[in-house]
């Protein structure tokens, strides 16, 4: 799991791996549809210090952190969000290394349903998610972000997914 210690890290992980170029390299880029950062180091912070969240986190032999996922236990279901793997690993199972510990970890506290927002155009990510069990639960929401979280570039819609464990 990640501490307050990893942060920073964290951070630059996610917004690379979600904005700007570098995000490019990789499928789970967001840089076309929404500009600016993702999360900010204060943004990581406020997500580790709540008492009913944790990131979990995967290092490489070097203990850089190459991957993580958020989750926020919302009564008797978890919010799954962020999930992030660094631009140059993906597609080599590291995505799907991360969304099995964060089944693992919701089985572990006893949450029996995982749910998550995903873009209505992601169609290679909700088939992505599909595949892995989870369905769309015929909500659609429209994203609402501040700033400080990212500028959308148009006005965009998210699925609600669920998978019951």
């Amino acid at each position: 799991m990640a501490t307050l210690a990893d942060a920073p890290e964290l951070a630059t992980l996610i917004n690379a791996a979600y904005r700007g170029e570098s995000s490019k390299k990789g499928w789970t880029t967001e840089a076309d549809l929404i500009g600016g950062q993702r999360i900010d180091q204060e943004g990581v912070v406020e997500q580790l210090n709540d008492p009913d969240a944790v990131i979990l986190k995967n290092t490489n032999e070097d203990s850089r952190i190459t991957g993580c996922v958020y989750l926020q236990k919302r009564g008797q279901k978890i919010y799954l969000g962020m999930l992030t793997v660094s631009p140059a690993l993906q597609a080599n199972g590291l995505g799907r290394q991360l969304l099995t510990a964060a089944e693992d970890y919701a089985l572990s506290i006893n949450c029996r349903t995982i749910e998550m927002t995903v873009i209505t155009t992601r169609t290679e990510l909700l088939d992505w998610y599909e595949r892995r069990g989870y369905s769309k639960t015929g909500e659609v929401i429209p994203l609402k972000i501040t700033e400080r979280n990212g500028i959308l570039k148009q006005p965009i819609e998210m699925y609600k997914l669920e998978k019951t464990l």
